[in-house]
């Protein structure tokens, strides 16, 4: 697996804030607004924006039947099966809850990417380690016990656990597939493909009636595109772009974290010593995976003259290296 360093891990700095806030936002939005119209209007604004905004500037679109595939399939992937579902779970599953399927989403992200063949995630002790502590500490956070992720009512639970699965199928194909066009231009097409959808699920739904314009609505609505959408998804995409789908995939173990110390700070929620213990464990297991992707080792070359250094390398990939060293 390969580690965040540099300008990728400012990106993934990005993402663990400006998502942890979006919860919030949504729950204020969702509300006023119907889900399905809330979320595909925030995503459809947001990457006609930034798409007109990158073409204005010089940049391309995507110049391949493959990349148009690639994007759209991401994008319906990340924002129709993943994030809308979320928006309309959290009707009626409360935000503890809710927080530990959304959480989920590294395990599944590291369960596929390590079971299908060609990923980056060696599935080690220490990843799965790592995974076992940080989802641990999701549910110490949110107050949830095992048992009480499944209710009488199993709508809510059944769409956020494919929501969770969605969104980390959708992160190791776009690893899996890179495509020629910058993470800017990439994230307009996903956001405008994905986005759309969603608003014709909501208008065959009959959610346009139910739209309401109110300034606390229209004020999470604005939010949401500009920092959440534009800010939040390219920075998502910049960062997958030079790290693993598993890696990358720990902002969903820092959003709560982020989203408990914003209502600290803001509404003058309390903290308790759980809550505390819980981001220590939480936090930690991030460290921990982000430290075991990034380690190194030492292979010596075919001929003992010299040693190469990797990182989260395949033994396949150092054999062609040294050999052509």
């Amino acid at each position: 697996m390969a580690g965040l360093r540099g300008r990728a891990l400012i990106a993934y700095l990005l993402v663990c804030v400006v998502w942890g806030s979006t919860y919030l936002f949504i729950r204020i939005g969702v509300a006023d607004l119907p889900p399905f119209l809330f979320a595909g209007a925030r995503f459809l604004i947001a990457g006609l924006l930034l798409g007109g905004v990158m073409l204005a500037t010089g940049d391309k679109l995507p110049s391949t039947r493959r990349d148009w595939i690639t994007l759209s399939i991401t994008g319906v992937l990340f924002l129709m099966g993943a994030n809308a579902i979320v928006v309309w779970a959290e009707q009626t599953v409360p935000s503890g809850p809710a927080s530990v399927y959304v959480a989920a989403v590294l395990l599944w992200t590291a369960f596929i990417d390590s079971m299908v063949p060609g990923g980056k995630t060696r599935f080690t002790w220490q990843l799965g380690l790592g995974l076992l502590l940080g989802f641990a500490g999701i549910c110490l956070l949110s107050g949830v016990r095992p048992g009480e992720l499944l209710r009488d009512d199993l709508a809510g639970p059944i769409g956020l656990i494919f929501a969770s699965a969605s969104w980390a199928s959708g992160s190791v194909l776009w690893k899996r597939r890179p495509t020629s066009t910058s993470p800017y231009v990439s994230a307009a097409v996903q956001m405008v493909v994905g986005g759309g959808l969603i608003v014709l699920l909501g208008l065959a739904l009959g959610e346009g009636p139910r739209w309401q314009f109110t300034s606390r609505s229209m004020g999470a609505l604005v939010y949401l595109i500009l920092v959440g959408s534009i800010v939040g998804y390219t920075a998502f995409g910049y960062a997958l772009k030079y790290a693993s789908a598993t890696v990358v995939g720990t902002y969903a173990y820092v959003n709560p974290v982020v989203a408990v110390i914003l209502g600290w700070l803001v509404l003058d929620e309390q903290v308790t010593g759980r809550m505390l213990a819980s981001m220590a464990m939480i936090l930690g297991a991030v460290l921990w995976i982000q430290l075991s992707a990034g380690r190194t080792k030492t292979v010596a070359s075919n001929t003992g003259e010299h040693t190469v250094t990797i990182t989260g390398e395949t033994r396949a990939e150092t054999r062609r290296k040294v050999a052509g060293a």
